[in-house]
């Protein structure tokens, strides 16, 4: 018995050595990863979020209230009626191809309109399926320079119905748009995704986005400069990042809007520092590339950290991800790159942009709400991968850079790609599609095709595609299912921006935003099949201000039922 209880004594002195070591060793990686960063210029995610001091701010509403007031006024006002409709072009001064019409019927009445078009399948309808009798009917759709005919409907529940006939004027395009060339290649419109009342969406890399029909005539545009963010929010209202005017250099507010350009939020983030010591000839921004909103209706979006603001000494630029409060505009959780991915991909000496490093280059986000994560993808790592966004637990992992070479408790989420699969090169744009199976992802992207560190060497800059790809989750396995873009070789390639987005019929609306080195863009609709149905090129777009995405929006999406299907 002695033996024994000698020996158990012995083991259990050995296990705690061991555990004690375990745990020694633990905590040596964890200070030593911990001052890795803080030797390489990593910060705390509190200083990140001092340096953003993101707020809200009312800057917008408040020059807005009076208009609000009156239009509110004016609704009350028996009046105004369907044959005396009160009719104002431009309500809130920053979107000039849209109009309110405000009157009330004597009976609780469903509103149906339409804003005729110059050609078939270019007229905006939508129809209103609640009831009331006060209407506050939004215009959309107009055309520039034109007396537009619009025909708005009243009907009751008895189904009995009244029309009115409107014909309303707008101004002529500013000269920036006005020089825009605009031309349509093919459009085949009972293929295209269009349906009764969306517009293609250009979302320029600056200056003020647009929208325009199947002819290419523009049917909506704002007054005021955008870059990058245009989303709409499940409420149907615009998310679109903005500066304070249009001759300032810092992209530093978002907007949440309506088509109207009624402003309903302005979250702002400070540049005090960036102000100071940013270069002169550049616009700056905290904010880049990508906002999404999440299921809580919070704001998730691509930042800097704050650090570098173009003549301030070297920092990081573009490798960190923001949740902003809808409530409060301030920021509730921060998810620092750098804290994640491998040290020797942040501190390279290479991939710079001016005095800071970019080593990422983060250009996309996606929330899959089934199971709570996020895609991400990053240009200048060739890398697209999924991870939890509670946990930050990693999923898969696609990317060139070899197996071998990631750290051992990464290795396993790396994807291995199966037949003529590719790496991809310089992507954006990275979403997931519906898949039938829990067991797949199936993901979508544009892939520009520049091998960057790990990229497809072989074949780079030689074309650039869209493409979707089905992931096995629990073989870690990719395969490419679907591409077009290869068959138009260089003239198509791409060296940045572009997208790639499903449409409702089963349709890719696919963005070639960079052609001849930003003097062209082109936006392409193809089949499945690999039909292009639709084909527009847009040049003389202005410095900078070349097609980032595109986006096929409803001016009226509460009232649309359209769902998205890829298999």
């Amino acid at each position: 018995m002695f033996r024994i209880k000698k020996s158990t004594k012995i083991i259990a002195a050995v296990l705690t050595a061991v555990v004690v070591i375990g745990a020694g060793v633990g905590l040596w990686w964890k200070f030593s990863t911990k001052a890795k960063q803080i030797q390489a210029g990593v910060i705390s995610n509190e200083q990140i979020k001092k340096n953003l001091d993101s707020k809200l701010i009312k800057t917008r509403q408040n020059k807005q209230k009076a208009a609000v007031k009156k239009y509110q006024a004016v609704a009350a006002d028996n009046r105004y009626t369907l044959t005396n409709p009160y009719v104002k072009v431009d309500p809130y001064g920053r979107s000039p191809l849209a109009a309110l019409a405000i009157f009330q019927t004597p009976e609780a009445s469903k509103i149906s309109l339409t804003v005729v078009g110059k050609t078939k399948k270019t007229s905006i309808s939508t129809t209103d399926k609640t009831y009331s009798k006060q209407h506050t009917i939004s215009i959309l759709g107009l055309y520039a320079d034109y007396n537009n005919t619009v025909k708005i409907t009243a009907t009751t529940k008895s189904g009995e119905k009244t029309t009115k006939t409107l014909h309303i004027k707008t101004a002529a395009l500013p000269s920036n748009l006005a020089s825009v060339k605009i031309n349509v290649k093919t459009a085949n419109k009972t293929k295209m995704a269009i349906g009764d009342n969306k517009l293609t969406f250009v979302v320029r890399t600056t200056k003020q986005p647009f929208a325009i029909d199947a002819d290419g005539a523009i049917r909506w545009f704002s007054t005021d400069y955008s870059q990058h963010v245009f989303k709409q929010l499940a409420n149907g209202h615009i998310l679109r990042l903005a500066k304070k005017n249009n001759d300032a250099l810092i992209y530093n507010e978002m907007l949440e809007e309506d088509y109207t350009g009624r402003v309903y939020k302005e979250y702002h983030f400070g540049t005090s520092a960036a102000d100071k010591n940013m270069d002169t000839d550049a616009e700056y921004t905290l904010i880049h590339h990508d906002a999404i909103e999440l299921p809580n209706h919070n704001i998730l979006a691509t930042v800097s950290d704050g650090t570098s603001g173009g003549k301030t000494k070297n920092q990081y630029v573009e490798d960190t991800i923001v949740e902003i409060s809808h409530k409060t505009g301030q920021i509730v959780k921060v998810i620092d790159l750098k804290k994640i991915l491998p040290t020797s991909m942040y501190t390279a000496k290479t991939l710079m942009h001016g005095k800071a490093k970019d080593w990422f280059h983060m250009n996309s986000l996606y929330y899959q709400k089934s199971t709570g994560d996020l895609v991400i993808s990053g240009r200048h790592q060739d890398m697209v991968f999924k991870m939890n966004y509670k946990t930050l637990d990693f999923k898969w992992i696609y990317c060139g850079k070899k197996k071998s070479t990631w750290p051992k408790s990464l290795q396993k989420y790396v994807l291995t790609p199966t037949g003529n699969t590719r790496y991809t090169g310089g992507q954006h744009a990275a979403i997931l599609l519906p898949s039938t199976t829990k067991k797949t992802d199936v993901l979508a992207l544009f892939n520009n095709n520049v091998a960057i560190t790990n990229g497809q060497k072989s074949t780079s800059k030689q074309y650039s595609e869209a493409a979707v790809y089905k992931i096995n989750l629990k073989q870690k396995k990719i395969t490419k299912v679907w591409q077009n873009g290869k068959d138009q070789g260089k003239s198509h390639f791409s060296l940045v921006i572009c997208s790639n987005r499903l449409m409702s019929n089963g349709n890719f609306l696919v963005d070639y935003g960079y052609l001849q080195e930003g003097k062209v863009s082109n936006i392409q609709e193809v089949t499945k099949s690999g039909q292009r149905v639709f084909s527009v090129y847009f040049s003389n777009l202005g410095n900078n201000g070349y097609v980032y995405r595109a986006e096929r929006f409803s001016l009226y999406p509460n009232n649309s039922r359209d769902s998205q299907t890829y298999e």
